[in-house]
């Protein structure tokens, strides 16, 4: 896997926010992990991507971290959630 490869992970549908994570290697096999809250259709689609400073040794670990940051962000830590 190339340094800079970035990996979507399955994005989930809470309410009216779409989240998804993403996660990209970095230097010394660390993984980075930021995550994308989108809401709204056409014109009025707002997409904020939050990017974390945290680091991991895995994309799974740092795609579950992202996701539930972006649970959090919306203010739904404990939220039931569907896949996209």
């Amino acid at each position: 896997m190339h340094a800079n490869l970035l990996k979507n992970h399955n994005p989930i549908t809470v309410g009216k926010y779409l989240i998804s994570p993403l996660t990209k290697g970095v230097d010394g096999g660390w993984i980075a992990c930021s995550v994308s809250i989108r809401s709204g259709s056409g014109s009025a689609t707002t997409d904020r991507v939050v990017r974390l400073t945290r680091l991991f040794r895995d994309h799974l670990a740092a795609g579950q971290y992202a996701l539930s940051e972006g649970l959090r962000w919306i203010g739904e830590p404990h939220q039931a959630v569907s896949h996209a």
